[in-house]
């Protein structure tokens, strides 16, 4: 018996090695790789680049690193004895033209990527058809109008990069069916519109809508975000209304910038409570308040940078912010704070603990903390132009770069002075 089971082992073997070695690519996958070259401007296609060596006078998976196929596909075996195209990553050689009518017939790729390009027009709907995508990448082309509803039925999708284009619209709520994404950037376009609904994407990770014109939260549908993500940001688009809670329930969130909005109200405490929180940017926004955290001089959190400058921000400088733990950077430049500098914030920059800390353009008054006098050139940037300090000569270095304001200007606030 075990003579019988070796024989049939090794038949076996040999079999699987032949269909190997006879194995062919699928002809279907052979006409999508050759409506890809096609519709690509052959003046585009310079010597070197992979589809200058696509030549389909050969098989292509039989060829793939030979002198014909050099880059740009990989292919793996199926049981069917034919090999499948299961990844289309061209490399960055400027391609221009057209990919919309391609059908995308290629069930097994799992990765497509035409990034570092000038491809332009729509993307094609039929982006459905690759239902085993893993990973597509899109960036750095020229592509225009909408993002296809139908990229929301790729069942495996997990990374989605459409940045650096000209897209326009919404970013469709078709979308929060890609329960496997983690990644999804669109950055650097037209889009516009109300956030969508993304609560149900359990994986994501990694979200950048940066330098677009999304316009608010959503007033029918209020942003609502899955708790798994690690870095979100919305840095310069129009947002309005004020912060959402639901950043509030991010236990994991390491990034948030929603810089260069307009996004107004008070900053609640809770976003300093978040345990993960590095780095917060509510910068060039229309805020007006900040709140200190619940339980007051509880030492919290891993917070490395704060920047809120550029805001509407009154009152007196926040205590609690000197005393985060971590904080190595601190901007509140350009707000409406006024009172006497906290003598921690002159510590924390005495003790090396603070490398950034910029407060010019305020209404602060009073004198300089004897410990920030003490401190040495070079050794942390520091800023307290622009107030209405009592004395600050050209003499420290800090002091540097531009006057205080004059007696009426900080008299118009006086008002708001304690």
């Amino acid at each position: 018996m075990k003579l019988l089971h070796h024989f049939l082992i090794s038949v076996y073997f040999c079999l699987f090695c032949l269909v190997v070695v006879d194995a062919r690519t699928n002809p279907g996958d052979i006409e999508v790789l050759k409506d890809l070259k096609r519709l690509i401007d052959s003046k585009s296609i310079t010597p070197g680049s992979c589809l200058s060596s696509w030549d389909f006078s050969v098989d292509p998976c039989d060829h793939v690193f030979s002198a014909y196929f050099t880059c740009g596909i990989r292919c793996d075996f199926s049981l069917a004895g034919l090999s499948r195209v299961t990844e289309v990553a061209l490399d960055g050689a400027g391609y221009s033209g057209s990919i919309t009518n391609i059908t995308w017939l290629l069930p097994y790729l799992n990765t497509l990527d035409l990034s570092g390009n000038s491809l332009s027009g729509s993307l094609p709907e039929s982006l459905s058809n690759l239902i085993h995508l893993r990973r597509l990448s899109l960036s750095k082309n020229a592509f225009s109008n909408s993002i296809p509803t139908s990229i929301g039925s790729l069942p495996y999708l997990e990374e989605l990069y459409l940045d650096d284009n000209q897209l326009s619209g919404s970013i469709p709520p078709s979308l929060n069916k890609l329960s496997h994404l983690t990644d999804f950037a669109v950055q650097q376009n037209q889009l516009s519109g109300e956030f969508p609904f993304l609560g149900s994407l359990k994986n994501l990770y990694n979200f950048d809508a940066s330098d677009n014109n999304i316009s608010s939260f959503g007033t029918t549908n209020p942003l609502s975000l899955p708790i798994s993500l690690i870095s979100f940001s919305m840095r310069n688009n129009s947002l309005r209304g004020e912060m959402p809670r639901n950043f509030f329930h991010m236990q994991d969130l390491e990034v948030l910038d929603l810089s260069y909005n307009e996004i107004g109200g008070t900053i609640t405490g809770e976003v300093f409570d978040l345990p993960s929180l590095q780095q917060l940017n509510l910068s060039h926004n229309q805020f007006s308040a900040v709140n200190s955290p619940n339980g007051k001089g509880k030492k919290r959190g891993n917070v490395l940078a704060v920047d809120l400058s550029y805001n509407k921000i009154n009152g007196l400088l926040p205590k609690f912010l000197a005393e985060l733990p971590n904080l190595s950077a601190l901007s509140l430049e350009h707000n409406m704070f006024t009172g006497m500098i906290p003598p921690v914030y002159a510590l924390r920059v005495a003790t090396a603990s603070f490398q950034r800390l910029l407060l010019g353009g305020n209404y602060l008054f009073g004198p300089i903390p004897d410990p920030l006098k003490r401190v040495e050139p070079g050794s942390a940037t520091v800023s307290l132009v622009d107030n209405c300090l009592y004395t600050c000569p050209v003499t420290l270095f800090f002091c540097q770069g531009g006057e205080q304001k004059t007696l009426i200007q900080c008299k118009s606030l006086r008002h708001r002075i304690p």
